[in-house]
């Protein structure tokens, strides 16, 4: 009878849909363990080896879900260090372990305090220390090893991100504008996973552009996962907004708010979650405008989007930010129309050309200046 019962379980579960079996990992907890020190050896003297030290390396090209699968257990433990002997008085040293990480992970302690912020190729950090030999200082008895739970948190480096709610169009636009291939339709929420595409252009210069997951309102509190979606655009340099021309509406439940609406509450979302968001630069993609009746809609909203301040009194309590934020440019697009799309990926190379010029030092006499300040009176004198 218990076997029957187990066989018809069975039979009634089905496989999970491809699509929910995600690829994609941003967060893995890991158990790491520093070698024990080598005993040492009192009657001669004689020092333990250091136990070995295990340490991350931040490589290109990495994912989490290559790391996680080459760590099956989670578990990862450096060698002891050589006990000292009449042969070998000072014990050698314990074999570190290393482990290569993607470029742009946070590793946080139990604690969740910050250990250390990878975010260049072969920068290094060591997380579980070896411990120390056996000497005079310790009665020559070997010392434990750091054993410590570490968590890896991966935020996306990418030139642009794609910030806006559900259906708005972004994973059409990515699309058309890159090599990626994410799920579209015509429903909201078809990205569940941040993706990742390659603007290429003619001279060969290339622009990395992150599809981020539709946002919801209460993302900042981190209702519909908005910690796992927003933390991806900290690092990206340029903010791009995209919202539907018609306005948008969560769910029968929610009510329908209109374009200049939706912008609020995409500003509100950032500033609730880190204000220091509203001061990356940012553009604005009003999407859908080969639909009938997008041009009147525009017309009537476009001094306030132009001016969001404008339209900060009528806006609706729960969405208004207290700090607007400023698009240095407002496109109206189609994110069907190819040469739209071509205007879309011209503005964004000068934009971001405009953002690194800003951030450059281009006056020599400056640059003369600074080398000064740092060589003082002790370095050679500059002319």
């Amino acid at each position: 009878m218990v076997q029957l019962f187990s066989f018809l379980l069975k039979s009634t579960k089905s496989p999970a849909r491809a699509h929910f079996r995600s690829n994609f990992l941003d967060t893995l907890r890991l158990t790491l363990r520093g070698g024990h020190g080598g005993n040492g050896l009192p009657r001669y003297g004689g020092v333990g080896g250091q136990g070995g030290c295990v340490y991350f390396v931040a490589k290109e090209g990495l994912t989490l879900r290559k790391v996680a699968q080459g760590l099956r257990d989670k578990r990862v433990v450096a060698s002891s260090g050589e006990d000292s002997s009449k042969m070998s008085i000072f014990g050698r040293r314990g074999i570190d372990q290393r482990i290569e990480v993607p470029v742009g992970v946070q590793v946080y302690d139990e604690q969740h305090k910050l250990l250390a912020d990878l975010n260049e190729h072969d920068a290094t950090c060591i997380v579980a220390g070896g411990g120390t030999g056996g000497c005079a200082g310790n009665n020559f008895i070997g010392r434990p090893g750091d054993n410590r739970t570490v968590s890896l948190d991966l935020k996306l480096i990418a030139d642009v991100g794609l910030v806006g709610f559900p259906n708005a169009g972004k994973s059409t636009l990515l699309k058309a504008i890159s090599n990626a291939k994410p799920k579209i339709a015509a429903y909201p929420f078809t990205t569940i996973r941040p993706q990742i595409g390659t603007i290429e252009y003619s001279d060969l210069r290339s622009i990395s552009v992150a599809d981020l997951p539709g946002l919801i309102e209460g993302a900042h509190a981190n209702f519909g996962m908005g910690h796992k979606f927003l933390k991806h655009i900290e690092r990206t340099r340029l903010l791009l907004f995209m919202v539907d021309i018609f306005g948008f509406q969560l769910s029968p439940r929610h009510p329908h708010r209109d374009c200049l609406t939706n912008i609020y509450a995409l500003n509100k979302e950032l500033e609730l979650y880190d204000p220091t968001l509203l001061e990356k630069p940012c553009v604005l993609l009003l999407n859908k405008m080969d639909k009938e009746g997008a041009k009147e809609i525009l017309t009537r909203l476009k001094p306030s989007i132009t001016n969001l301040d404008s339209g900060l009194a009528e806006c609706p309590e729960e969405v208004r930010p207290k700090r607007v934020l400023k698009f240095k440019h407002i496109l109206p697009i189609s994110a069907k129309n190819s040469a739209r799309i071509t205007q879309v990926k011209k503005q964004l190379r000068e934009t971001l050309d405009d953002v690194a010029a800003e951030h450059s030092v281009a006056d020599g006499e400056m640059i003369k200046e600074q080398l000064q300040q740092r060589v003082g009176v002790i370095g050679p004198k500059i002319t």
